[in-house]
């Protein structure tokens, strides 16, 4: 364990006073937990081009797995780029539309969501309505140390309008391969989102299971609410990274009350935290119980998040009016969202030429092709207003 990350430990476990040693255990314990699981390692695909078998059933069996080293140093160096202009547009304060010098705001003229605010180290979503109320408790929230703001930048919606490095993340080949081969060749898109966990001011998520629609389905299985790719910009720690309950994926909606009443605390027994180097990419099925703590440590997280479904799992039905309005999922509404993939395949085949492009099975059938500039860029202003929510 690095260094860094044992101070970060210590700095988060005294955050909770009487409960301090309680935590550092539980934190400790974590990170020792996830380091002996079997899923982790490379992007792998056999002679047949297939998802390597043993990969398939870790992620099956635990709901998760870790694909080390995908994003490269100039990626990296692409993204933190692209950070530093997004924070320095980044409005004055919540509502506003001018950043602290004046200018306009990231995102001030758009209809959809943006950027969302929370409280340092608090838990705004935890034990209220909001998200269909999926966030059943409300986790213990950390006074922030003095000098800390009253608010702080939290999670970036329909983040790839912002960011070409983003944009280019999304569209890489091998992990666009991973999605076809867990949700088939005609998967279709999710969300995407930047989840941002400075040190001592990150808000927490409270522990909850994604997912909203198919929860009775005749035909649930593990993977019918689809899953999330969560690329690590600086790296992910049990401080303040995304906890887990291995296995949770295929049991249902579950009562999070129930279990932090049977595990005695917030402190869930079983759970472990998603261990990631810079550069790492995890699958996280949207099933799966998860969570992250308040980020009172010294390390700061910024996940590239985005999802995928399968279309069997969006065709005709009802959106959960959570991250965009209800409506019906026809195929020209598919179609319509699905080309942020052609964009994003096209602008990283323009910023890394010697890769081999991902084939979009639904492009290649109806010979749609997309080109990547400027008007591009444009007609992506308030995409997410029609992301795919189940």
């Amino acid at each position: 364990m690095k260094q860094d990350t044992l101070k970060s430990i210590e700095a988060c476990a005294a955050h909770y006073g009487e409960h301090a040693d309680a935590m550092r255990n539980y934190l400790l314990e974590g990170e020792r937990a996830a380091a002996q699981i079997k899923n982790r390692g490379p992007i792998r695909f056999d002679e047949n081009g297939a998802l390597s078998q043993d990969i398939v059933n870790a992620y099956s069996a635990y709901g998760f797995y870790v694909f080390e080293g995908v994003l490269k140093k100039e990626e990296l160096e692409d993204i933190h780029a692209d950070l530093e202009n997004m924070r320095a547009s980044f409005p004055a304060e919540p509502g506003a539309s001018l950043t602290r010098d004046g200018k306009p705001a990231l995102g001030a003229d758009c209809k959809a969501l943006n950027l969302l605010w929370a409280k340092p180290l608090g838990d705004p979503l935890g034990g209220t309505a909001m998200a269909n109320g999926r966030h059943q408790v409300k986790l213990f929230e950390p006074e922030a140390d003095e000098g800390a703001p009253e608010e702080a930048p939290f999670v970036l919606l329909g983040s790839l309008q912002f960011s070409d490095a983003c944009l280019r993340v999304y569209g890489h080949p091998e992990l666009l391969r991973v999605a076809a081969a867990v949700n088939g060749k005609d998967f279709t898109p999710f969300n995407e989102t930047l989840f941002i966990k400075d040190p001592g001011v990150g808000a927490a998520v409270s522990w909850h299971q994604d997912g909203d629609t198919h929860w009775d389905s005749e035909a649930f299985d593990e993977g019918i609410h689809g899953f999330n790719f969560m690329a690590q910009v600086y790296g992910s720690t049990a401080v303040n990274g995304v906890w887990v309950l291995p296995g949770s994926h295929k049991l249902g909606k579950l009562d999070i009350k129930q279990l932090v009443e049977e595990s005695g605390s917030e402190r869930l027994e079983n759970a472990v935290p998603i261990l990631c180097n810079p550069g790492d990419v995890a699958i996280c099925n949207r099933q799966l119980v998860h969570g992250s703590f308040p980020n009172s440590g010294y390390e700061p997280r910024v996940t590239v998040n985005f999802g995928f479904h399968r279309r069997s799992s969006v065709l005709g039905v009802t959106g959960a009016g959570m991250h965009s309005p209800a409506e019906v999922y026809d195929n020209e509404l598919i179609e319509e969202r699905s080309r942020v993939i052609g964009y994003a395949i096209d602008a990283r085949k323009q910023r890394y030429p010697q890769e081999e492009s991902f084939q979009y099975w639904p492009f290649t059938r109806s010979g749609r092709q997309y080109t990547w500039d400027m008007e591009a860029k444009r007609s992506l202003k308030d995409y997410n207003l029609h992301d795919l929510s189940i």
